[in-house]
């Protein structure tokens, strides 16, 4: 399982992200800004505050997407 080792927040939604496979990727979280838990999300200010841990991209509140899922749809 590839592992993340940084993340960039960017304006529009989206992830920068950088895996431990060498690749960088970029990754749209505007499909999940309507559901669930994700919807707090929607401020970009707490949206910017995304930062690494476990292996994975994470944000304060316990609210977290699966490093798989990161990296099989960024592109």
């Amino acid at each position: 399982m590839e592992k993340i080792l940084k993340v960039i927040p960017q304006d529009d939604f989206t992830l920068i992200i950088d895996f431990d496979t060498g690749e960088r990727k970029q990754f749209d979280v505007k499909p999940y800004l309507s559901k669930g838990v994700f919807q707090q999300l929607q401020d970009i200010a707490k949206f910017k505050q995304a930062y690494v841990a476990y292996g994975t991209v994470v944000w304060p509140g316990e609210l977290d997407i699966a490093p798989e899922t990161l990296y099989d749809l960024s592109v």
